[in-house]
């Protein structure tokens, strides 16, 4: 999946975004309080994108 999508999706549910770093962005879900990087790759593996999902206590993205 496009990290463009990913973001969105997080944004969409709540996330944060709590800081830009060189390799990694960091989101915040202030209603689990937990937070999770997002890598800076143009694709996101979709297990990784699950994974990411989890962490922040959001519904999990289902396969397309």
């Amino acid at each position: 999946m496009k990290r463009t999508e990913l973001i969105k999706y997080l944004l969409k549910n709540g996330c944060i975004l709590e800081r830009e770093g060189k390799k990694h962005t960091l989101f915040y879900n202030p209603k689990s309080e937990k937070s999770a990087t997002v890598p800076r790759h143009r694709e996101i593996n979709t297990f990784t994108a699950r994974g990411l999902c989890k962490d922040l206590g959001i519904k999990v993205i289902r396969k397309k």
